[in-house]
């Protein structure tokens, strides 16, 4: 694994995204899904309320191992091993335990399979599962991770399941509440500077 961590805002949040591990490119910008495949997922969130930079200050943005895998050999990052998803598991526990998350939205397999067993993306894609988190209620939404290398939410039945994903989180209370104090924000900024809109 190769460094430094990459976390998000620590920000005080009713939905937690879960990614897999940072890119290579993360590890400089120091900023989670801050390239390609992170273009590809703010575009998502976008279409339902939520711009990039709002999200980034309202959601907390996790990962299941904090370091850049590295390469594979032939090409794409490297899925993070077992020993290392368990020497990076006291991370994630401890912000599970402090944020209590109404909402955890996991993206791509290893971050999904955290939470619920299953063989095809197919049979997680596009419902809300209703969970217990370290003994809470909690909502979990999986998405398909954004890389522009997976055709995967680009054809069917993928591209159907990520709309309906989506069109459920758009629903979702905890989703609503945080596209609320983007909407605050922006009044309280449109008051506070004359002329802007």
């Amino acid at each position: 694994m190769q460094g430094p961590p990459v976390i998000g805002t620590a920000v005080l949040s009713p939905i937690m995204l879960i990614g897999q591990a940072p890119g290579g490119k993360e590890i400089h910008l120091h900023r989670p899904f801050a390239w390609t495949a992170g273009k590809t997922l703010f575009q998502w969130f976008a279409g339902i309320g939520l711009e990039e930079e709002a999200f980034r200050r309202r959601v907390y943005m996790a990962a299941v191992c904090r370091c850049f895998p590295g390469k594979k050999t032939r090409g794409g990052d490297r899925v993070p091993a077992p020993e290392e998803i368990a020497n990076c598991s006291t991370w994630l526990e401890t912000e599970l335990t402090l944020l209590r998350p109404q909402l955890i939205i996991p993206v791509g397999r290893l971050a999904i399979s955290r939470f619920m067993p299953f063989r095809k993306l197919t049979e997680v894609i596009g419902t809300i599962h209703h969970h217990s988190v370290q003994g809470r209620p909690t909502d979990v939404l999986p998405l398909p991770h954004p890389s522009g290398a997976s055709t995967w939410h680009r054809t069917d039945p993928g591209r159907e399941l990520l709309a309906q994903a989506l069109q459920r989180l758009a629903r979702h209370p905890a989703w609503r509440r945080v596209c609320a104090q983007q909407d605050d924000d922006k009044a309280a900024d449109s008051q506070g500077h004359p002329g802007r809109l």
